[in-house]
């Protein structure tokens, strides 16, 4: 069975930091893509940041850029998304996602494994 489970999400001040974790299994984690995703009340889901299998790659969004970070450990079958700098428009639920394919690391249909994600919200 594959399971997706985020944490690490919460309640933060702006100009703070937090750090997303999402452990899977039930699939090869280390031949997957994983993506960052999120999405605020009211508006469509949104890509943040992606990471190839390797984790030697990493796509950003711009709205993300210089602030947040993706990383991996696929002895610990982990993907991280590391917050800084955060500010009130970044508040929304983090879903982490899994894809087998290359290519089109900001489309959510390209990911078939998604968690069902943690609350980050930021006050200012």
């Amino acid at each position: 069975q594959v399971q997706l489970v985020e944490s690490g999400g919460g309640l933060v001040q702006a100009g703070g930091s937090l750090r997303l974790s999402c452990a899977a299994s039930g699939f090869t984690f280390r031949t997957h893509t994983m993506g960052w995703f999120r999405q605020a009340p009211g508006k469509e889901r949104e890509f943040v940041l992606a990471i190839n299998w390797s984790g030697d790659r990493a796509y950003y969004a711009e709205s993300v850029r210089g602030r947040f970070t993706i990383s991996r450990d696929n002895a610990k079958n982990t993907v991280y998304l590391q917050m800084n700098t955060l500010k009130p428009e970044d508040t929304a639920v983090y879903s982490c996602a899994a894809s087998p394919y290359r290519g089109n690391y900001n489309s959510s249909g390209t990911y078939g494994y998604w968690g069902l994600g943690t609350q980050v919200t930021v006050s200012s």
